[in-house]
């Protein structure tokens, strides 16, 4: 891959340069990795990541995410944890970003009908930010209003499109439901035919975004399901996606190909085969989640296993009984190493997403 973006800009995008880089995305058949973050080190392993591939990255929030960050668990009406959470992690990021020259989109993760107070939490918070700094705290907000019929759920956008575009910020929609659990959010008895969106459902939703900006993407559902199953429990249809592109172009007499910007969900466990079909298909940005969370449980758990002998105990181990074994249990040590393991398995997703050497 060519330094296709060797002269974009470094650092946190704002929603204007969030499209840019779609563009040249689908443009140049390569899609972001969107990746679901916790706290500072999982940001840190991901920035790290990035940096070392030269490679653009999303760093999103979930609504849990953002609570688990502000140091409670409980997820019921606990709108101010998830706003001073994500508020906490993209400054945290802002702070960051001039250390790792890349791209860097910072993002929130699926916000249904129940979580609004959370993202008019952080619009408010963003216009404020805004007005202060010249550019928005947060690059783009996604909406998951996929339980709402076809036409609230477009005007719901619509609404936040105009909001968040005043200071300068993208929008992240969602047509048909993504299946499986999580965060929270269960989809696991959903109909199938909800996990297929047709192609004027999107037509729909385009026209009536588009008539506001193009600032918008679109997760249109081909199947997806979040989490990671037996193979043949999912499938996907990604051929849904360019027959979509298809119908836009058609029906709105665009000569261009793959006018949309479409999100990938429920990267986790996909096939090669259909994460590169659903790039040549307008895919520019794939979430990962599920697949995080196991390589964070897996490095601790590889740690303790290569260090057992050492982490019985505070003093005593092979070399000694009186010995200490502070290295191995200070947390700096063990979280290193889950981190590096990350940052390893990681690498494989930024390459089947062609996302390498692009800086």
């Amino acid at each position: 891959m060519k330094k296709i973006l060797k002269n974009f800009k470094k650092g946190v995008l704002n929603g204007i340069e969030t499209k840019k880089i779609f563009k040249l995305a689908k443009k140049n058949n390569f899609a972001i990795p969107a990746i679901n973050c916790i706290n500072t080190d999982s940001i840190n392993s991901i920035l790290q990541t990035a940096s070392k591939i030269k490679s653009p990255v999303i760093i999103q929030f979930s609504y849990g995410g953002s609570i688990f960050i502000s140091g409670k668990k409980n997820k019921n009406n606990s709108f101010q944890e998830a706003i001073d959470g994500a508020i906490s992690g993209a400054k945290h990021i802002h702070l960051m970003a001039k250390h790792y020259k890349i791209p860097i989109i910072i993002h929130t993760d699926h916000c249904n009908k129940d979580l609004l107070p959370w993202l008019d939490g952080l619009i408010k918070f963003g216009k404020k930010y805004f007005k202060k700094k010249g550019y928005p705290l947060f690059s783009s907000h996604m909406l998951d209003l996929s339980h709402e019929n076809l036409k609230n759920n477009i005007n719901y956008c619509c609404k936040y499109l105009k909001k968040i575009s005043k200071i300068n910020m993208f929008l992240e929609i969602e047509l048909g439901c993504t299946g499986g659990e999580e965060d929270g959010i269960d989809n696991t008895k959903i109909k199938k035919k909800y996990l297929y969106t047709k192609p004027k459902e999107v037509n729909y939703a385009y026209k009536k975004l588009s008539s506001i900006n193009s600032n918008f993407s679109i997760a249109a559902s081909f199947g997806n399901v979040h989490g990671v199953y037996k193979i043949g429990n999912v499938d996907l249809k990604p051929k849904i996606l360019i027959k979509s592109q298809q119908y836009v172009e058609k029906h709105n007499k665009i000569n261009k190909k793959n006018p949309l910007n479409f999100v990938f969900h429920g990267g986790s466990g996909s096939s090669l085969k259909d994460i590169k079909k659903s790039i040549l298909y307008g895919v520019v940005k794939i979430n990962f989640d599920t697949d995080i969370q196991w390589f964070t449980w897996k490095g601790i758990l590889n740690f303790y296993k290569k260090n057992k002998k050492y982490l019985q105990h505070q003093l005593g181990n092979p070399e000694g009984k009186n010995k200490p074994n502070k290295k191995y249990y200070d947390p700096r040590n063990w979280i290193q190493y889950y981190k590096n393991y990350i940052s390893k398995k990681l690498k494989k997703v930024f390459f089947n997403l062609n996302s390498i050497n692009l800086l």
